[in-house]
């Protein structure tokens, strides 16, 4: 594909998979929050669980959450919430084949992580998809997912397992980006395959006039749970492709790892914090345990030094020219680009050296660039940079 027709195209996906997702989070967290926040008055009728008053744009809403009792009916309109899901996830599924595997081995290879061709790379790529999402499933389909805290140990251990696994076969972007995709799939399966089919019997059953199965409330409820606790590290997965320091790090997957455990735990300190009384700390310790983690795994280390004398500016612009131009130019020599990635361009010693700091930190530091290393940057070039950086990058 044209490179500057799949740009257009990843601009309005991307922009849809956006607006989409504001809405299916948004009702999630929305929904979420009445549940924990519904008052049993004097008064309710039996089966109500709760109501609430809500004062927004200028008006009062007055929301009660309950079981009809068998033979009452309900009114129409009834209003569902699940296309928001759908769009989300098929947004954002069309926008990983655009970006990643249309790009080829641009975004997919890094030929230091594992030696995979781009088809290779992306048949890995979809069916990691389809086997992580096959595990969930089974797993909590199983007697195993009758006792939550083991089934969710279990499915800790099994995400560890393919966090690591795809860390060590995908370039880091792509990586994060396919756990992420791997996590958004399975909560479209359990809305889907679990949430949208039980509230259809529930409403079948009203209809006949049958008693309501609270069964089926437990099971749509369970696994909305499970979506609720997945949201926050999923959004991680999808705004970490702008930081080059958490997948470009050599501990790429422990990152993701502690980055979205911790912030699973915010989220559930955000959940109880209506009847834990020290949810306060509790919710700043988790998020302190998820920053200072980020921070001590992706500080930077000195790159080898092989000499003390300071390295002038010959040495470096054939460097520059050679795996980095080829993007960062006027006139990108690189197919997959039609412009210069970020705006950034490095045809003149003063646009290298004005970009000193942002070379260090993603081909020196974070070893994140060149792109996949696709023009073969060595060890001793990245030292190269670093020492002339380091040394005030003299032209």
């Amino acid at each position: 594909m044209d490179p500057h027709v799949r740009e257009i195209l990843d601009l309005f996906v991307r922009w849809f998979h956006f607006v989409a997702g504001i809405m299916w989070i948004g009702n999630s967290m929305l929904f979420n929050w009445l549940d924990r926040n519904l008052l049993k008055r004097e008064g309710l009728k039996p089966g109500s669980m709760g109501e609430i008053w809500l004062l927004h744009g200028g008006g009062f809403y007055q929301v009660e959450k309950k079981m009809l009792e068998q033979g009452e009916a309900y009114p129409d309109p009834l209003h569902w919430f699940m296309w928001q899901n759908f769009t989300t996830w098929a947004s954002g599924i069309l926008l990983l084949v655009i970006v990643y595997y249309l790009g080829g081995e641009s975004f997919m290879v890094d030929p230091a992580v594992a030696k995979l061709g781009g088809g290779e790379a992306i048949a890995l790529g979809v069916g990691s998809l389809l086997v992580g999402c096959t595990v969930y499933e089974g797993i909590w389909r199983s007697p195993l997912g009758k006792n939550t805290q083991a089934g969710a140990a279990v499915s800790l251990v099994c995400l560890v397992a393919y966090t690591y696994f795809m860390c060590h076969m995908l370039s880091g972007r792509a990586a994060f980006i396919h756990v992420g995709a791997m996590l958004g799939t399975c909560m479209t399966m359990n809305v889907w395959m679990h949430i949208v089919p039980s509230q259809r019997k529930l409403t079948e059953g009203i209809k006949k006039g049958e008693a309501q199965d609270e069964k089926l409330s437990y099971r749509a409820k369970s696994r909305s749970i499970h979506n609720n606790y997945l949201t926050f590290p999923v959004l991680f997965t999808m705004i970490s492709n702008h930081f080059p320091t958490t997948f470009g790090s050599p501990l790429n997957w422990l990152i993701l790892l502690v980055v979205g455990l911790a912030a699973a735990g915010v989220r559930h300190f955000m959940n109880i914090r209506f009847f834990y009384g020290g949810w306060k700390p509790a919710l700043a310790a988790c998020a302190a345990a998820g920053v200072g983690g980020l921070v001590a795994l992706t500080w930077p280390t000195a790159p080898k030094v092989t000499s003390a004398a300071p390295v002038a500016y010959s040495a470096v612009a054939p460097i520059v020219q050679a795996r980095c131009a080829t993007c960062h130019s006027a006139k990108p020599s690189d197919a997959q680009f039609t412009t210069a990635p970020s705006g950034l361009m490095l045809d003149t010693p003063a646009q290298i050296k004005a970009a000193a700091d942002r070379i260090k930190q993603r081909a020196v530091d974070s070893t994140s660039m060149p792109l996949g290393n696709k023009t073969n940057m060595t060890p001793e070039e990245r030292a190269t940079l670093g020492q002339w950086i380091a040394g005030g990058a003299p032209l």
